[in-house]
């Protein structure tokens, strides 16, 4: 699920800064106001004005890359999607039968779309606009390392995000962030540009907008990274009622025993474990990682 909120995060970003630059633009070379300052008395700010323009930028930003999040993720990773209708042999018709098997289950009336991406790392992920529109997909090198329990298990999880409806509620809360992004960044904005000469003012208004909202986006990461590893707790137990707890914790079991040994090896590149996400990172950048410290998530997993 990291790469999930990875992709849809960076997109969102991409888009909401898109989004603010093109506006700039168009108030710049059409006359029409667009810098929110009325000139009045402290820092001269039509703060209603500049909220309205910060919840559309910012909900616009967030559903735009929700819209995008599974084509992005099938181009990005090169995701090969399995047609169920198809006759599939091996690993393929394994995968299929479980995930429609585990949806089913879940009570969705749309199968999710089912691929294959790949990748020596050991990854899932589940992704799309909503629970008509998703996808779930696995690395092969999950499915040459994994036990079929252990493969049980991780499709449980990733079924289980689409069937809770993750990817919206990441999606509302995002553009809340967003929103608060996209406000602050246009006052600090405004604020630097009161320490340069009036004829430069407009350029470093323009530049501050675009630093402060990147800054401020990869600040408001936090908030989201807190809600990506309370939901992976949630999926876990949702997992677990999908496929059976001694599967779900056995998955956990083996991701972690990998990563383990990938840490051991020198050979290993080092990259092919920090893109997994499935085990926390220590210290500050734990407020960065989207998945909790395995060790965590089972012994959650096994007091339920």
């Amino acid at each position: 699920m990291g790469k999930r909120f990875l992709l849809f995060i960076l997109t969102n970003i991409l888009v909401m800064t898109t989004i603010v630059i093109a506006w700039s633009l168009i108030t710049r070379y059409t006359g029409i106001s667009g810098s929110f300052q009325t000139g009045g008395p402290g820092l001269g700010i039509d703060y209603i004005s500049l909220m309205v323009f910060s919840l559309l930028v910012g909900f616009a930003g967030s559903f735009i890359s929700l819209g995008m999040s599974r084509w992005i993720a099938k181009k990005m990773m090169k995701v090969k999607v399995l047609d169920p209708n198809a006759q599939l042999l091996g690993h393929e018709r394994v995968v299929v039968e479980k995930v429609h098997r585990l949806s089913r289950a879940a009570g969705l009336v749309h199968m999710p779309e089912v691929g294959i991406y790949q990748s020596a790392e050991v990854n899932a992920f589940a992704t799309g606009p909503s629970k008509k529109r998703s996808l779930v997909a696995v690395s092969s090198g999950l499915l040459n390392v994994m036990d079929d329990d252990a493969i049980e298990g991780v499709i449980a999880h990733e079924v289980a995000h689409v069937a809770n409806g993750d990817m919206v509620t990441m999606t509302l809360l995002q553009g809340v962030v967003n929103t608060f992004v996209v406000f602050f960044s246009r006052i600090a904005a405004i604020i630097v540009s009161r320490f340069v000469r009036s004829e430069m003012q407009m350029i470093v208004q323009f530049a501050a907008v675009i630093i402060f909202q990147i800054l401020f986006s990869i600040l408001g990461s936090i908030v989201v990274s807190a809600y990506s590893r309370h939901r992976e707790y949630h999926a876990d137990r949702g997992g677990a009622d999908l496929a059976g707890r001694d599967k779900m914790a056995h998955a956990l079991r083996s991701l972690k025993s990998h990563v383990d040994r990938a840490k051991v090896n020198d050979r290993t590149d080092d990259s092919a474990i920090q893109t997994m996400k499935i085990n926390g990172k220590g210290g500050m950048m734990n407020l960065f990682s989207t998945h909790p410290d395995l060790n965590e998530r089972i012994a959650r997993l096994e007091k339920r």
